[in-house]
């Protein structure tokens, strides 16, 4: 589970905008992509692990994957929105 408290000084790796825990309406929405093989990320490789939880730019353009409670910012494995 990720340290929501680590938000603090986290920040998007391209904007350097905040970020947030995303809803679990947009890790279902990226979960729906990635079962119909459409989910795809900046680097423009196709994402086939599903999300338990995701951080999220403020704006909701981008989905950073969190992987055993550690996020994932790279800035080529965002998924966008």
């Amino acid at each position: 589970m990720f340290d929501t408290t680590l938000l603090d000084i986290l920040c998007c790796p391209e904007t350097r905008g905040k970020l947030k825990l995303a809803s679990d309406e947009v890790v279902a929405k990226v979960n729906n992509a990635i079962a119909a093989g459409t989910a795809k990320n900046v680097a423009g490789e196709k994402v086939s692990e599903p999300l338990t939880e995701a951080l999220t730019t403020e704006d909701g353009s981008r989905v950073y994957p969190v992987r055993e409670g550690i996020p994932v910012l790279l800035a080529d494995e965002a998924i966008l929105l």
